[in-house]
């Protein structure tokens, strides 16, 4: 048998693949990465060179490549059940997973409907929050609000409610135009102004805007602590308090994307538990609807969830099917997928990896001194397992340079904009954190020389 090479691959996948949110004619002179296998935190092509997975893989990769415990969990499945519909019929993973996530949710997310991705699961939320009023006798309650700057998927839907001018522009002939309001990035803050202050000068703009709409609001949607697409966007707790509040005050519901905040990345299972009523009090909320997808099977199989309320869902149980919640996906509630999500939970528990990850997370910003120190970065900062910063620079591409600078440095890093990340999975160890901060340092170093 002919052995593979990169360079067939390349040729191969041009030809044959349409990749994702991606220009491709851009790939005549920055080639595709063909890879071969997963090794932990490393991604192996077929010349045997490794790259740093220093994104978990667009977000989704909590314990590591090829990681035999969720691996052996599918072998399992696989040889039970790979499938079976879930109108009319259910099996026992999906059971488990949702008995499971509502004792980890905040109180009172008692019902799981599922899909398979985070784009479909934050339209099962708006689809379901609008058709909530209307069978509770508000069908004027169709208009949704998100922030200035928020993504939240790229189905038309989700793209209605997603702040990004890109998207924008492209398809916004095709969207129903709904509200934004500001956000409250502590980068956005005055001089002098704390993170706190600001966010609670953004949360009286949206009292204002609900006041002045909430009779046609059906759901506030919002990425808690962190707007990922906006540039890894972090925003004080206090923040999402209010918006519970206020959605409360005005029968709002509130919508918690944390399809990539979610599973622990922020620092607690679900960023909303940090939601908070005063400086250091951490109190956490309860949303109406939660999103959680990505991380959920460990970055192994697509699947998605929305979280929802008890008396959301006896809204919809009556005699007609036209009350009925009317979504559906060929794939829902999959068990390979779900027992991925059942492993991933068991190593949660297992290894205690809430409280290892706040010992890395100390670890790593020890080390990333350095990277802090460097007059070329700007606006350092840090929650849970996510790290960001701007590099102040003045030529154009600057995503593109970095993201191939590091492909030399065998890194695999995806900027936003001029804002570097790091979203690394849960098991990269002190000597891998090493090696990101000091091959980091390499490429800011020729980015800005």
């Amino acid at each position: 048998m002919t052995k593979t090479s990169n360079l067939d691959l390349l040729h191969r996948s041009r030809a044959a693949v349409w990749h994702p949110c991606t220009q491709m004619k851009q790939h005549e002179t920055l080639p595709l990465i063909p890879i071969q296998r997963g090794d932990g935190a490393w991604l192996v092509d077929f010349n045997g060179v490794r790259y740093l997975d220093a994104v978990s893989s667009w977000w989704v990769n909590l314990f590591g490549h090829c990681n035999p415990r969720i691996n052996a969990a599918i072998v399992e499945q696989l040889g039970q059940l790979e499938h079976v519909m879930l109108a009319g019929f259910t099996h026992e993973p999906v059971i488990t997973l949702s008995e499971r996530l509502a004792k980890l949710a905040p109180t009172g997310l008692g019902h799981c409907f599922y899909a398979s991705d985070g784009a479909s699961a934050v339209e099962i939320a708006l689809k379901m929050s609008a058709h909530y009023w209307r069978n509770c006798g508000y069908p004027d309650k169709t208009n949704f609000i998100s922030l200035q700057n928020s993504y939240h998927g790229e189905t038309l839907g989700a793209l209605s409610v997603t702040d990004v001018a890109l998207f924008k522009d492209a398809y916004g002939a095709l969207l129903k135009q709904h509200a934004t309001v500001p956000s409250p990035d502590s980068r956005l803050a005055e001089a002098g102004e704390s993170s706190h202050d600001y966010a609670l000068r953004c949360a009286v703009q949206l009292e204002d805007y609900l006041q002045q709409h909430h009779q046609n609001i059906a759901a506030f949607i919002i990425e808690p602590l962190v707007q990922g697409a906006a540039g890894m966007a972090m925003y004080h707790p206090v923040y999402l308090a209010r918006a519970r509040a206020l959605c409360d005050q005005f029968n709002v519901h509130l919508i918690a994307d944390e399809i990539a905040v979610g599973m622990g990345r922020t620092g607690t299972m679900f960023a909303c538990e940090q939601a908070s009523a005063g400086i250091g009090q951490m109190n956490g909320i309860t949303p109406d609807f939660l999103c959680l997808s990505k991380g959920i099977t460990g970055g192994y199989l697509p699947l998605s969830v929305v979280m929802t309320r008890g008396q959301i869902y006896q809204a919809f149980y009556a005699d007609e099917i036209a009350r009925g919640f009317l979504h559906s996906h060929s794939y829902t509630g999959n068990p390979l997928a779900c027992r991925a999500a059942l492993a991933t939970l068991d190593i949660f528990e297992q290894d205690n990896v809430l409280a290892e990850n706040k010992n890395k997370a100390a670890y790593f910003n020890r080390i990333a001194q350095p990277l802090r120190a460097h007059p070329h970065v700007k606006h350092f900062r840090n929650i849970g397992m996510i790290w960001a910063f701007e590099v102040e620079q003045t030529k154009p591409n600057f995503a593109q340079r970095c993201f191939a600078l590091a492909l030399e440095q065998q890194l695999l890093l995806r900027p936003i904009g001029n804002t570097l990340y790091f979203i690394p999975p849960y098991i990269i160890s002190e000597a891998e954190m090493d090696e990101l901060i000091t091959r980091t340092l390499i490429v800011i170093d020729r980015l800005t020389n």
